[in-house]
């Protein structure tokens, strides 16, 4: 058995259970495979007075297994808002301890982070300490959002010079990553997987009425309808989603998430007269998910920066086309008619992108087809290889 101990601050558990479920997903594929046992350390960060939603993630800092995973949830110590240069130090110390005990057990063969930063930092630290070998994954905002800061960039080329093996999650952030000073050569691209059974083509006659009454909503029968799905934050590009719906008559919008914008989104959708065909649904149970995205004719995120979106994909299994920003990999994903159409970041051309797919829309299956290379099954496949390579060495 070759044996991974992942570091993820992005993984679920029971106070954020939707909380990078694509990192559990991807654990869980590769603990599936017959020769791979992998262990998860899911620091949680708390601050020195705990309220609110920190009193709840306290409750949650509990050790278990999940689908086959050993998972462990040490707290270390954070400083919400200004803390973020400390947290590679602060999560390294919490963890040490836990790794040097696992690993005296029984040892790893390798140590990766799910996360470049503050994860890629610490589990560099974590392997140097247990002299094993690092590979660190980058998905995009850990790229954009810490890299365009000095010390966040400095920390995060120590780790990937250190590492035996950099991941990015498209074409697109690999070229970001050595605009920031990474090796290309040592970058690997490995896509996010896809639950095929959970995320396809759900289109019938009955869809949106049934889907109306189990979210408390009046959905048309056969009216315009668009979703959104993503943190509500700055970046996602909702604002101008909410601004094209005021050129788009009859149009109903599914907004899926939570975040800070909400209250700004809500007032928006008020100023611009739409906010009776605005549907704020929070986060959604991926039972349900799959249902949103099939009933709408287009998932439109216009971001302001991606890696690859999981959302992106999730749509594309459905049969919906995308309205999305040319940022990332988008252009890894719509390479033709049938995924949708990339569109400037501005609400007159995200306007326009949701007319061309209400005017020709593709055929659910042909939108499907565009992802038929996704799915957790390949995903581990890959990489099982990566890390086999490394290990080999």
């Amino acid at each position: 058995m070759k044996r991974l101990l992942s570091l993820a601050t992005l993984y679920p558990n029971a106070a954020r259970p939707r909380f990078g479920t694509f990192v559990a997903s991807s654990m869980e594929a590769l603990a599936a495979r017959p020769d791979w046992e992998v262990t998860v350390i899911n620091p949680i960060g708390l601050p020195p007075v705990r309220m609110g939603e920190y009193r709840a993630l306290e409750q949650a800092a509990v050790d278990g297994r999940s689908n086959g995973l050993s998972v462990h949830r040490p707290i270390f110590t954070l400083l919400p808002r200004v803390g973020g240069r400390l947290n590679p130090a602060m999560i390294a110390r919490a963890v040490l301890p836990l790794a040097r005990e696992l690993h005296a057990r029984q040892p790893f063969d390798l140590i990766d982070a799910q996360f470049f930063y503050p994860d890629g930092p610490a589990a560099a630290t974590i392997a140097r300490a247990l002299d094993l070998p690092l590979a660190i994954k980058a998905r995009g905002a850990d790229i954009h959002y810490w890299g365009s800061r000095g010390f966040g960039r400095a920390k995060m080329l120590d780790a990937a010079r250190q590492a035996d093996r950099v991941l990015a999650v498209s074409e697109a952030l690999a070229q970001d990553m050595a605009a920031l000073g990474m090796d290309r050569g040592r970058i690997a691209i490995h896509y996010t997987g896809l639950d095929r059974d959970r995320f396809r083509p759900l289109q019938n006659a009955g869809l949106r009425r049934m889907l109306g009454g189990r979210l408390g909503v009046a959905l048309p029968e056969k009216g315009p309808l668009i979703a959104t799905v993503g943190a509500l934050i700055e970046r996602k590009g909702q604002k101008m989603v909410v601004r094209a719906l005021a050129q788009l008559p009859d149009t109903q919008l599914l907004l899926v998430g939570k975040g800070p914008d909400e209250a700004q989104l809500r007032a928006l959708a008020g100023e611009r007269g739409v906010a009776e065909r605005v549907h704020f649904l929070g986060l959604l149970d991926h039972d349900l998910l799959p249902l949103v995205l099939s009933a709408a004719d287009a998932m439109v995120l216009p971001s302001a920066s991606e890696g690859l979106a999981n959302a992106w994909v999730e749509a594309l299994a459905c049969g919906t086309p995308l309205v999305v920003a040319d940022v990332g990999g988008a252009r890894e994903l719509v390479r033709g008619p049938a995924a949708g159409v990339l569109v400037a970041r501005n609400s007159d051309a995200v306007a326009d992108g949701v007319r061309m797919i209400l005017r020709d829309p593709p055929a659910p299956r042909d939108t499907a087809q565009m992802v038929e290379r996704f799915g957790w099954a390949e995903h581990a496949e890959a990489l099982d290889a990566i890390y086999s390579d490394i290990i080999g060495r």
